[in-house]
């Protein structure tokens, strides 16, 4: 049985601009223009915030990265 470990926790936390990079935020207003948005953003200790993007119907999603690209092909793991 796999942990909770999001106890508590939002899926994209009130305080968004104090976790992202100036280089992200502007991305993210730029991709937002094509339906894209911020699924969640994972919070591991001790390392730098993940950004967690996906489109308009869910099917893809992409990592924000700190110089502002998107990651298509990223190499994460999601749980159902």
């Amino acid at each position: 049985m796999i942990e909770e470990k999001r106890v508590g926790a939002e899926p994209v936390p009130h305080n968004l601009s104090e976790l992202l990079t100036e280089l992200q935020r502007t991305s993210l207003r730029r991709i937002e223009n094509f339906g894209w948005q911020i699924k969640f953003i994972r919070r591991p200790r001790f390392q730098p915030p993940v950004v967690v993007v996906e489109n308009t119907t869910g099917m893809n999603i992409g990592i924000l990265e700190e110089d502002g690209g998107v990651n298509l092909r990223p190499a994460i793991s999601l749980r159902d």
